[in-house]
Parts: C-alpha cells; sequence; structure tokens
C-alpha cells in the first residue's frame, strides 16, 4: 500500500476544468516522443527523442568530456589562438612532416632547461659562498693586481706537491729543528757551497791527510817560513828581520832585506854586469845620469871599469891616482876633460859574498864545463897576422912584425865572448884592429883600434843594436 501511495504522489495530476478555468489539453503522444513545457509555461508539446537517440550513442564521448571540461573551457579561451593554427594549417602541417627533428630540437631545450635548473640550485646552494667573496672584494682585487705572481706561484705547483715527502721525513726536520747550530749553517750556505764546489779538492786533501798532518804539527815552523820567505808587488814593511826574503812581482826579482832596507838580491849575491855608453859632446870631465840608451848610471864603488874610445882606464884607490875616480856610486869623473866625439863606456858589477859558501863545503866531485859560464874561453891560439876570430876562443896577438887586422864572426848569438891579449907588449907601436864587419862595435858602425900596450880585454856579443861590447877582461 505504501508503494502505491508513493506512485500516487508521483504521478501527472490535472485539475478538473470549471466555466472560468480551462486545463491544459495534453497532446497525443507517440512513438518517439516525449513531453516538455511550452514556451508560454502553460501548456505541453510534443519533443523527438532523435537527438536524445544520438546523445545517448555517445555517453561514453560525453563522459569523457565531461572529465576533461576545465581543458574544454580553456580551449574555447583560446579559441583566437585556434583560429590563427587553422589558417596557418599548411605551416603547421610541414612542422607535422619533419616532427622527428622537431621532438630532437624539444628533447634538447629540455637538457638544457634541466642544465639551467641546475645551475639556479647552484646558486642558491652558493649564495654564501657568493656573499662570502663579495665581503672579501678587496683581496680578490689584490689577487688580481698580482695575478702575474699568482701564476708563478701555479707553475710551482708540482715542487708543492713534494710537501707529501716532507711530511714523510718529519722526524728528521724535528731533529733538524732541535739542531742549535742550524741558524750557524744557514749563515755559511755560501760557503758551504763553495766546499762542496771544491769536492775533488776535499778528497785530495783527504787522500794526503797524513801530509795535512805533518804541516799541522809543524805549523809553526811553516809560519816562520811565511814570515821569512814572502811573494808581494810592493815591500813589506812588518815583522821583518835580515836575511827575509821577498819575491817582487813587480820587478821580477827577488829582494833581500838588509839592515839598510830591501835590496835586489843581485846586490848581495850577483854575477851581472850592466853596461852604460856616453856619446861625449864638449869637454866634460864627469859623466852621470842617463847614457846613449836611456839608462841611469848606478854601480857599486870599487866595482866597475871605465873604458875610453875602447881602452880601459885604471881606477883612483886610496893613495894611487888613477885615470878616473869612482867612487860616488852614480857619476865617473876623469883626470883629465875629455874631448867632443869620445865614447865613454862603464861596465858596473854585481858583488858577491862569498862567505856565504865555505869552500870547504866542496868536497868532492868536479864542476862539468856545461854547468860554467858561457864566457869561458875553450882555447888559446897565437896570432901574428891577420885572421878570422871565433867566439869562444881567446888569442895571444904579436904585431911586432905588423899592425894585426881581426875579423869577427858573421853570425854572432847573444853571449858569444873573444877574448886579446898584446903578448909582444907592440899594440902601442902596431895596433890591433879589429874590424866591425856585420856587426856593430860599441853600438856603432866602426872599427876598434886597440893602441894600448899590454892591453888585455874581451868582446861580448849582445844584440843587433848594440853589437860587440867591450868587458873587463
Amino acid at each position: 500500500l505504501q508503494q502505491h501511495e508513493e506512485q500516487l504522489k508521483r504521478a501527472l495530476k490535472f485539475k478538473q476544468s470549471t466555466a472560468t478555468r480551462s486545463e491544459p489539453a495534453v497532446p497525443e503522444l507517440t512513438a518517439n516522443t516525449l513531453l516538455k513545457t511550452n514556451a508560454a509555461g502553460n501548456g505541453f508539446e510534443t519533443q523527438s527523442t532523435v537527438n536524445v537517440d544520438t546523445v545517448a550513442g555517445i555517453a561514453s564521448d560525453i563522459t569523457t568530456v565531461s572529465g576533461i571540461a576545465s581543458n574544454v573551457t580553456a580551449v574555447a579561451a583560446d579559441a583566437s589562438d585556434i583560429g590563427t593554427v587553422a589558417s596557418n594549417i599548411g605551416s603547421v602541417n610541414t612542422v607535422a612532416g619533419d616532427i622527428t627533428k622537431v621532438v630532437a630540437v624539444a628533447n634538447d631545450l629540455a637538457e638544457t632547461v634541466s642544465e639551467i635548473e641546475t645551475v639556479a640550485d647552484d646558486l642558491n646552494e652558493s649564495s654564501s659562498e657568493i656573499d662570502a667573496v663579495a665581503g672579501a672584494i678587496t683581496n680578490v682585487n689584490a689577487v688580481g693586481t698580482d695575478i702575474a705572481k699568482v701564476n708563478t706561484v701555479a707553475g710551482q705547483i708540482s715542487p708543492t706537491n713534494n710537501i707529501s715527502t716532507l711530511a714523510g721525513i718529519s722526524s728528521d726536520i724535528t731533529t733538524l729543528a732541535g739542531t742549535t747550530g742550524l741558524t750557524t749553517l744557514a749563515n755559511n750556505a755560501s760557503n758551504i757551497t763553495t766546499v762542496a764546489n771544491n769536492n775533488t779538492n776535499l778528497t785530495n786533501v783527504g787522500s794526503n791527510i797524513a801530509d795535512v798532518t805533518s804541516v799541522a804539527n809543524n805549523l809553526a815552523a811553516v809560519q816562520n817560513f811565511a814570515d821569512v820567505y814572502r811573494i808581494s808587488s810592493s815591500a813589506p814593511g812588518t815583522s821583518l828581520n835580515v836575511g827575509d826574503l821577498y819575491f817582487d812581482t813587480t820587478a821580477n826579482e827577488l829582494k833581500v832585506y838588509k839592515s839598510s832596507g830591501w835590496a835586489a838580491a843581485g846586490s848581495t849575491v850577483n854575477g851581472t854586469a850592466q853596461r852604460y855608453t856616453y856619446n861625449i859632446t864638449g869637454t866634460p870631465t864627469t859623466v852621470t845620469g842617463a847614457d846613449a840608451k836611456g839608462e841611469t848610471l848606478a854601480y857599486d864603488a870599487g866595482f866597475v871599469d871605465v873604458y875610453l874610445n875602447g881602452v880601459r882606464l885604471s881606477n883612483t884607490s886610496g893613495s894611487y891616482t888613477g885615470d878616473v875616480t869612482v867612487s860616488s856610486g852614480t857619476s865617473v869623473v876623469f883626470a883629465n876633460a875629455l874631448a867632443a866625439g869620445d865614447v865613454v863606456d862603464v861596465v858596473a858589477y854585481g858583488t858577491f859574498n862569498a862567505a856565504a859558501v865555505a869552500a870547504s863545503a866542496i868536497t868532492s866531485g868536479t864542476i862539468n864545463s856545461a854547468r860554467l859560464p858561457a864566457t869561458l874561453i875553450s882555447a888559446w891560439e897565437s896570432k901574428t897576422g891577420n885572421f878570422t876570430a871565433a867566439a869562444g876562443k881567446g888569442y895571444f896577438c904579436n904585431t911586432s912584425g905588423g899592425a894585426i887586422d881581426v875579423t869577427l864572426p858573421g853570425s854572432p848569438t847573444a853571449g858569444d865572448t873573444i877574448r886579446f891579449v898584446d903578448e909582444g907588449a907592440t899594440f902601442d907601436t902596431n895596433d890591433l884592429t879589429i874590424l866591425n864587419g856585420s856587426s856593430k862595435i860599441q853600438g856603432a858602425s866602426a872599427n876598434l883600434d886597440v893602441a894600448t900596450e899590454r892591453a888585455a880585454f874581451a868582446i861580448v856579443y849582445c844584440n843587433s843594436t848594440q853589437g860587440w861590447l867591450l868587458t873587463e877582461k
């Protein structure tokens, strides 16, 4: 009963028509029609169900569209854009034909977007670091100013990697740090380098350590020798004792210290001779100063011979008055005035200290002739007529039968010596003439005439400029 009651409540009802009111007419229902309210709202009219049936046939599509209602609304909002696409459908079709390329571009764009997002994320993560850099921008600018130095440091990054090696020997470094002499070593680094560069010499010293020890044990004697003998370019002036020696590297000669000061060792033990030649002008009685060669006259008193025009003059000594006085050491005074054109030769000799070598010290053996001076005469000959002399020989010349002319050797060498003696004591009557030939005599291209009775003399060859010079014997 309740069910029927509910159906009756929902059934279509119409009021009964009256004289003043007509009730709505109900049209006749036919197949495939339904009733709907008319436009006036005061009646009903039929409606075909054909469209309803069509919609019912696509009910699933309608359900799908209903599920994407928001998208449909969005498409409706872009109706103008859709119209634009429609008007460019040819281009759209072209793009569709190259859709593979479009997809590739889209993928690349997707990758780029990913990378951009990564950078953005990094920027977000590094914001604190960026702030830190901004806070230290002064230091950043300083680094930029010194970028060359930074590059230099970068170039040394390989050596810097050796820090790990240093770390491996940290105990050794600690030991060095505790060494009190390390600073001293550092201050002497250049000396250590010098020693290292002389490793060969150090090795030699090590190989001769016995000799080094011997010198060390006799250091006092070594030092004493260093005081006695010195090598210098100028005369030492301290710690001097008579007998000290020094080699003068400026004059290239050995000198000895005497009570009067330093003197050439040749003045004490000497076998040398110095020769001076003066070409006279005027009528002087004294020669002194520079000679024809520019050499200044100097000699040891008593150890000098004077020649006038090739003839040896006698020296004044004690109570004996000779032809010349030679006592000052710097001048020669003649007993008689000289004449213009005269040639004066002065031969000064080094002195000897024979006491330094006792004769008793030579107890055996012989002296080889090769050890004797080259001026020794190897043989003597007697001559009574003209002859050609040979170097190293002596000649007894007898002019009692007439004057003698002597021809000198054609190619003499320095030191060649020839001696002559007036055997007949007749040179003053018939002179001995030495012909100059191809060599000068006493520096001149002239013959030497000897007219002194009992003359005995020697000539020695010096050089092409001076030629043959008279010597003392």
